[in-house]
């Protein structure tokens, strides 16, 4: 099923800045991201793990001092607003993603700057994260939520697409990263989709739907794909 937009304003009030948001689900707790609480436990998650920062404008970094120094300089930022994804099992901080391209004006937000450890790839908390950023961002009036990434980067190519983004073309030559060329795949999720895609994360994310080995029954992607508007033909 394909959702439509309705185009229907006469609610539509300018939706609120994020900064300062702490958002707490089952697995997983958003933090607004803080140089003395987060730094140390995740430079310890993602320290070695040079492939986390092919795609991104920064990184890898040369020791734990330049990351803290990194992570204090973002924790006032209006735009991009940085959380930290902790664990809710482990206790442990494990990622980064950041509400960024903040326009309350028009209802659009985006998601981005996610970097997640090794420890919290392909785990329900890295999922309900998302979730749970997609969920404020459309409770608080945003109408469209936008995921970019490099149209060379596949693995976020699939993600966005098990997360119900919805696929929208590629801008060429839109940006250079590092002295490269980047070309850049455009998703959305826009306020109409959102229900549909709510009780998907909510079916995939219950208790039920995991074995006792932790297996998942039905994968969030099936779940997804009723409601996404159109499909990555690269994938």
């Amino acid at each position: 099923m394909v959702v439509e937009a309705t185009g229907d304003l006469a609610h539509f009030a300018p939706a609120p800045h994020p900064s300062g948001v702490v958002l707490e689900g089952s697995y997983t707790r958003l933090e607004p991201l803080d140089g003395e609480a987060h730094a140390a436990d995740l430079y310890r998650a993602v320290a070695g793990e040079d492939g986390l920062w092919t795609f991104m404008p920064y990184g890898p970094f040369a020791g734990a001092a330049a990351y803290h120094r990194w992570v204090k300089d973002r924790e006032t930022s209006r735009d991009p607003v940085f959380v930290a994804i902790r664990d809710l099992e482990t206790g442990h901080v494990g990622g980064v993603a950041a509400f960024l391209r903040i326009d309350q004006a028009n209802g659009v937000i985006e998601v981005g700057h996610i970097c997640l450890a090794p420890e919290l790839q392909k785990t329900r908390a890295a999922t309900e994260a998302m979730f749970l950023m997609m969920q404020w961002a459309f409770a608080m009036g945003y109408r469209r939520f936008e995921w970019k990434c490099d149209a060379r980067n596949l693995p976020s190519r699939r993600a966005a697409q098990r997360l119900g983004f919805s696929f929208e073309g590629i801008f060429r030559q839109h940006l250079i990263v590092k002295g490269q060329n980047r070309d850049t795949a455009w998703f959305s999720v826009i306020d109409s989709e959102w229900p549909g895609l709510d009780e998907a994360f909510r079916a995939w994310l219950a208790p039920a739907n995991f074995s006792d080995g932790g297996r998942q029954r039905e994968r969030l992607s099936d779940l997804t794909q009723l409601v996404r508007a159109a499909s990555d033909p690269a994938l």
